[in-house]
Order: structure tokens, then C-alpha cells, then sequence
């Protein structure tokens, strides 16, 4: 019996449930989520040749006005602190303008395949300092896991795949490269330029390829880590929804509350009708209120043989009628009117209640 009480321990504490909604908005909250980086740097490459395969030579041209400028001249000036100075702050703003396209370009890029992988999401808990991170141990464990072994994996298949690419590339247009060497130097570095591009969309293409791979595999492994155990379910309903014991606890006395309002209301009944020993229905009529008698209490059983003590200790007349007290207990709640299908034989009911009152006063 304790094996088997054990091995039913270890079985719920095994983590084979997926993880329910309030576990993923907490992992999200510490910056767990499914995502790969390799995405990232595949379309920020990707979306960098494309500008360059379309803006490139405005760039160079840009570039060459930058060169000749310079050369002709700063190369002629007087050097001095000041000349310095104007002389930086001008080759910085070229700079600025030759470069800021491919940054801003990068940027948004980045920020466009994060969106699409996490959403809008800004956590501190990924940065903050926490000392398992440089706990030796904790380090091998990292270094010889299969996370390890998977990222080594990912790195063969990058530069095999990027590398077949760019030699595929280069075997296409052998002919043109063993021929720069009779090319002007602006056709030459025409040529390079162009092959550049060539190569790093190829290559941006391929690697977006694998970093799609890797996103699936990188959804995997979170499903996996943020898997629950069915007592973690349990932990969880229970610091969410409250303990059930308590509840039970709490429901039970919001019945018990219930009750004792609803005994209050019994001598105030006109009338209570019975089964006469499973049903019991006290009604009564106040023309204020309601255009109907309405239910003041009800019950079955031991709440039955209740209401009709309190209204014998209350002189509330009880009356015997078997189909009528089933009738009403099915379909009328306390504080609801009766239904009008019951109206005639209520009132003749209140009328008998009101005829006997009178004989007794």
C-alpha cells in the first residue's frame, strides 16, 4: 500500500497537464515566452539586402560624393582645433545620413518580426540580476543539456546551409569573377557590390528557412517547460478560486443565513399549504406589494415540518393540498408571485384563511 501511495504521489507530481491560461500570463509576465531569435536575425538581414538590392546605389553614389568631397577638400586645409572640429562634425553627419537607412531599416525589421512572434510585450524579469546565473553547476548543466546539443546543431546547419548558398551563388557567376581582373575599378566594385547582395539575400532566405524551424522547435521546448503537474492544477484552483473546503464552508453558511431570513418571514404568512408531509408553501397577499399572493418560504422534508412548526407556534392556518403544494414548490420561487394558473385555487384557499380568522376574532 505505501508503494502504490507513493507511486501515485510521484504520477501527479509528474508534469504531463498543459499549462492553463493563469500559468502562461504569468510566464509572459517574466518575459517566458516562445520565441526564437534566429527569426530576428534572418528577417533584419533579410529586410537589409532588400533595401540595399533597391536603394544600393543611391547609397554608393552618396558614398562616392562623401569620398570625393573629403579628398578634395579637407585634404587642402589648414589643420587647426577649430578646422578639426567642423571638419568631424561634417563627415558625422554624412555618416549619419549614409548609415541611418540601413539602421532604421534594421530596427524597424526587428521590431516587426518580435511583434509577430511575442506581441507588445516588456518585462524586467528577463534582465535582472539573479545569482542561479552564475552558479557553476547550474552552468555545466546548461553547457551538456540537450538545449546545448540542439544549439550546436543549429549552428552546423547555419553555416552549411549559408555556406552552400554563397558557393552556389559564386559557381553561377565564376565566369564574371575570374574576369574582374580585366575591369575598371568601378566595374569591379560594381560587380563585388552586386554579388554581395546576391549572396545575403540567398543566405538571408535560407536562414529565414531554418529560423522558422527553430520557432517550432523553440514552441515545443516552452510548452514543455511551462507543463504542469495535475497538483500544481490543484495549488493553482486553490490560490485562484479559494480553497473548496472553505467554500463548501461559506456556501453552507450563506444556506444557513438564508434559512433563518426565510423562518422570519413564515409569521408573516396568511396561509402555509402542505403535502402534508414532504411540502410545505407559505404564501401570503399584500396588494402593495404584488397583485398576487407571492411565496414568503418554502421546503421539503425537515425544512417542511419546520415551517409548518413556526407557523403553528405563530397561529398561521395550514391547509392540506397535495397537488397544489407540489405545484408550487416546482414552479414558484421565494419572493415570486404564484403563477396565474394557481390564481382560483389560492384564492379560494384565502378565502377559507380569511373566513375562519373572522369566526376566531
Amino acid at each position: 500500500m505505501k508503494l502504490i501511495k507513493l507511486d501515485l504521489q510521484l504520477f501527479a507530481g509528474e508534469k504531463t497537464e498543459k499549462a492553463t491560461p493563469k500559468k502562461r500570463q504569468d510566464s509572459r509576465k517574466k518575459g517566458q515566452v516562445a520565441k526564437s531569435q534566429d527569426v530576428n536575425t534572418a528577417v533584419v538581414l533579410l529586410a537589409v539586402f532588400l533595401f540595399l538590392l533597391f536603394f544600393g546605389k543611391t547609397l554608393f553614389n552618396h558614398l562616392s560624393d562623401l569620398l570625393r568631397h573629403s579628398l578634395q577638400e579637407y585634404m587642402h586645409m589648414d589643420l587647426t582645433e577649430n578646422s578639426v572640429h567642423v571638419v568631424m562634425l561634417e563627415i558625422l553627419q554624412d555618416l549619419a545620413l549614409f548609415l541611418g537607412p540601413v539602421m532604421l531599416v534594421a530596427m524597424v525589421a526587428g521590431v516587426v518580426a518580435n511583434y509577430f512572434q511575442v506581441g507588445f510585450l516588456f518585462s524586467t524579469e528577463a534582465i535582472q540580476m539573479k545569482l542561479e546565473k552564475i552558479n557553476p553547476i547550474s552552468g555545466f548543466k546548461r553547457i551538456f543539456s540537450m538545449r546545448a546539443v540542439v544549439e550546436l546543431l543549429k549552428s552546423i546547419l547555419k553555416i552549411a546551409f549559408v555556406g552552400a548558398v554563397t558557393f552556389t551563388v559564386l559557381w553561377t557567376r565564376i565566369d564574371e569573377i575570374l574576369t574582374l581582373a580585366q575591369k575598371s575599378a568601378g566595374a569591379t566594385i560594381a560587380v563585388l557590390a552586386s554579388l554581395t547582395v546576391q549572396m545575403g539575400l540567398y543566405a538571408s532566405g535560407a536562414l529565414l528557412f531554418l529560423s522558422m524551424l527553430d520557432y517550432l522547435y523553440q514552441k515545443y521546448d516552452f510548452e514543455k517547460s511551462i507543463r504542469m503537474s495535475k497538483q500544481d492544477i490543484k495549488d493553482e484552483y486553490k490560490n485562484s478560486e479559494g480553497d473548496p473546503l472553505i467554500k463548501s464552508k461559506i456556501k453552507q453558511r450563506q444556506r444557513e443565513m438564508a434559512m433563518r431570513r426565510m423562518m422570519q418571514e413564515v409569521p408573516k404568512a396568511d396561509v402555509v399549504i402542505t403535502n402534508p408531509t414532504h411540502y410545505a408553501i407559505a404564501l401570503k397577499y399584500d396588494e402593495l406589494k404584488s397583485d398576487a399572493p407571492f411565496v414568503v418560504a418554502k421546503g421539503v422534508d425537515f425544512v417542511a415540518q419546520k415551517i409548518k412548526l413556526i407557523a403553528k407556534e405563530n397561529e398561521v392556518i395550514t391547509v392540506e393540498n397535495r397537488p397544489l403544494a407540489r405545484s408550487l414548490y416546482s414552479q414558484a420561487e421565494i419572493g415570486d408571485a404564484i403563477p396565474e394558473e394557481f390564481f382560483k385555487a389560492v384564492a379560494e384557499i384565502l378565502a377559507y384563511v380569511y373566513r375562519t380568522k373572522n369566526k376566531v376574532l
